[in-house]
């Protein structure tokens, strides 16, 4: 990735040392099985964040003086395997750096290895999975991490709850909790689905949010868009219900597959990631106060790890 800094931030803002959060992009597409092209969904995510707006009107906020550091991108795709481990040992190590870890997809898949990291980190962690697809099959095309798989793993280490479901094999059924599964025609329904997922959730909570959840209408450019998605406000109104209630230990945000023709959805994808950073880190010093070293603790509480095991 040629981009110098995120969102063309000051570099004061955007060194690693001193920055709270970490960006992670992840150009994967080893094993989408529609439209291909979320590889390159990291790159147009980062050229829409250079020309979006850093002020958020909602929390009167400047989320990146907070420290947004733009690491190297995983180019690893030998295997969708190797994939995963690259991704899971480098957000690990910036976790252990006691950063706000974030990541950009690339393919669901992806989260195999971020979830996996988080869920080494932090106690009794749910995974808030976002999605139009339940991604609970064991293995797909030969392997367990194929972006069909994205949750599997979870489902059986974490407490999954998802949100936005409208397409499934029956035989992820069998594996699907549906006490904790909130489908998109009851959501349509249900005034109270909010709170009763948030209900559902422990306290450390790791989002992965795929954008086929958003109604095409609104996401046309992901590699299997399902009509009847959320909407803008309603997302937007979840997840900050979320970000208040919950300690948000980080997110991703995946299968963004950019259309050279319409740069609407690269935009959504950039102001959802730092309207997430902006529902974060609301009600947290800013900048002037800002000291790595005493104030990164307060970003990723309840972690199983320890100072002495940090990994510089």
């Amino acid at each position: 990735m040629s981009n110098k800094t995120y969102a063309g931030i000051p570099e004061q803002y955007a060194k690693s040392e001193t920055s709270k959060i970490v960006l992670i992009p992840v150009p994967y597409d080893g094993t989408s099985t529609w439209q291909k092209g979320a590889n390159k969904g990291p790159e147009a995510f980062l050229h829409a964040s250079e020309n979006m707006e850093i002020y958020d009107i909602e929390t009167d906020s400047e989320v990146y003086k907070n420290g947004i550091f733009l690491a190297d991108s995983i180019e690893e795709n030998s295997s969708p395997e190797t994939m995963v481990d690259a991704v899971h040992k480098t957000a690990k190590s910036y976790i252990n750096k006691n950063k706000f870890v974030t990541l950009i997809g690339g393919e669901h898949s992806v989260s195999i290895g971020s979830i996996r990291a988080f869920n080494e980190c932090f106690n009794n962690l749910t995974v808030l999975q976002i999605d139009a697809h339940a991604d609970l099959r064991k293995e797909y095309e030969g392997s367990n991490c194929n972006h069909a798989c994205a949750v599997y793993e979870a489902s059986q280490n974490t407490n999954l709850v998802q949100v936005g479901i409208r397409s499934m094999d029956k035989i992820e059924k069998t594996v699907m909790d549906l006490d904790k599964v909130f489908f998109a025609n009851d959501i349509l329904t249900d005034d109270y689905w909010m709170e009763n997922a948030i209900d559902l959730m422990t306290d450390n909570v790791f989002i992965t949010f795929d954008l086929d959840a958003l109604d095409p209408s609104i996401m046309p450019s992901t590699g299997t868009p399902e009509p009847g998605g959320l909407l803008w406000y309603e997302t937007l109104d979840f997840l900050k219900k979320v970000f208040e209630e919950k300690n948000v230990v980080g997110f991703d945000i995946m299968e963004l597959c950019p259309n050279e023709k319409d740069k609407s959805s690269d935009f959504l994808a950039a102001k959802l990631y730092y309207k997430m950073l902006s529902y974060k880190f609301n009600n947290q010093d800013d900048e002037d106060d800002f000291d790595n070293n005493s104030l990164s603790k307060s970003i990723n509480k309840k972690s199983k790890f320890e100072e002495d095991d940090f990994e510089e």
